[in-house]
């Protein structure tokens, strides 16, 4: 609904242009707006107004009239100025915040059905229904974006992503969690997957620049159907999750090359729990820390190629050999050979998904 500081706005653009003060008060005679003394009005004078048959009139030197919402009164704004500019700036006052109430209220409409639809609470009748009432096309190829942050700065997120990315009418941001923005963008015709990877990286850059916050962006895929939407979000929100348990050092996921992490994220918790014991035994032995870790781990990324790890990480061929060893010593696991890699691969990815679904279990 429309705020109090989007009235108040109002009438004091208006002040400045006419010169003539206003204020507007609710159904239970309580001030709202106002840009003259609040003693200048009798509020429970403009209560009994509001409870009348009349539309408009004069009380005191002071012009009330009435403010309509879906054709029911909502507001009275009173005008305080000589006989003509009285009556003429109210009305037009009057004419400019009902123009302001329709389109907020469509906008919350439009938000409304966006969100119901994201989260599959419409049955396919209504959403056929009450796209056709807003307007708003059924087939259009669509992709929902997700970005998380923090929830201290959802709203200024929001209204950056608005001003940024709802120039089109058929684009939309809103929140439906306390610490993520979706947007709801519909595609133009020549516009790709690598188009949309572009507007994931434009999500994160405005985040970085304008709210001076570091975000995490995630896409699903193209849907050609209204109906489909909630597909897509439901894509997005797991390329976040898999994204953040599998791929943290990236910020932008798409769902569709999650890889084996979407994979392993769909699994059974106690089917990747017979796994690592499997691999590891009941828990990681001691002798694998945190450093021969990440050193198999930058191994595999540069294809087992022993001279090019060894430069990366700043150590000699002969110490990245050691660390190889002691891995092997210790797991049974030679990162050098393609099976065990592989195998070294899958059951870190299980690891951290393992850790995951823990650390989730104690919130």
């Amino acid at each position: 609904m429309i705020t109090k500081q989007v009235i108040q706005t109002c009438i004091d653009d208006l002040k400045e242009l006419t010169k003539v003060e206003f204020a507007v008060i609710d159904t239970q005679g309580i001030l709202v707006a106002g840009n003259f003394e609040k003693e200048k009005l009798d509020l429970e004078m403009m209560k009994n107004f509001f409870d009348s048959p009349a539309d408009s009139q004069i009380i005191g030197g002071n012009y009330l009239f009435k403010v309509r919402g879906d054709n029911e009164p909502v507001y009275v704004l009173v005008s305080h100025g000589n006989q003509s500019e009285g009556y003429v700036l109210g009305k037009i006052a009057v004419s400019h915040i009902e123009q302001l109430l329709v389109a907020y209220h469509e906008q919350f409409d439009h938000n409304n059905f966006i969100q119901n639809l994201l989260l599959d609470n419409l049955l396919l009748v209504d959403i056929y229904n009450r796209a056709k009432k807003l307007g708003i096309p059924l087939k259009a190829g669509r992709v929902v974006f997700l970005v998380e942050v923090s929830p201290e700065a959802a709203n200024e997120a929001l209204h950056a992503v608005k001003t940024a990315f709802c120039e089109k009418m058929d684009d939309y941001a809103i929140a439906v969690e306390e610490n993520g923005i979706i947007l709801v963008h519909t595609l133009e015709e020549d516009e790709t997957y690598e188009d949309m990877r572009n507007i994931a990286c434009m999500l994160e850059d405005l985040m970085n620049t304008e709210v001076m916050l570091k975000a995490r962006v995630s896409y699903g895929t193209i849907v050609g159907e209204l109906r489909e939407l909630s597909k897509s979000y439901k894509e997005a929100r797991m390329a976040l999750d898999v994204g953040k348990i599998f791929y943290s050092s990236q910020s932008v996921h798409s769902y569709d090359t999650l890889g084996i992490g979407r994979l392993i994220y769909q699994l059974p918790a106690n089917l990747c729990k017979l796994f690592i014991d499997e691999i590891y035994g009941p828990e990681l032995p001691k002798e694998v820390d945190e450093e021969i870790l990440h050193t198999a781990e930058v191994f595999l990324e540069n294809n087992l190629n022993v001279s090019e790890t060894a430069r990366q990480l700043y150590i000699h061929r002969n110490t990245l050999v050691y660390r190889i060893e002691k891995l092997k010593s210790a797991t049974g696991l030679d990162v050098r050979v393609f099976d065990d890699a592989l195998t070294f691969k899958i059951a870190t990815m299980v690891s951290s998904y393992i850790q995951y679904i823990n650390q989730s279990e104690l919130r």
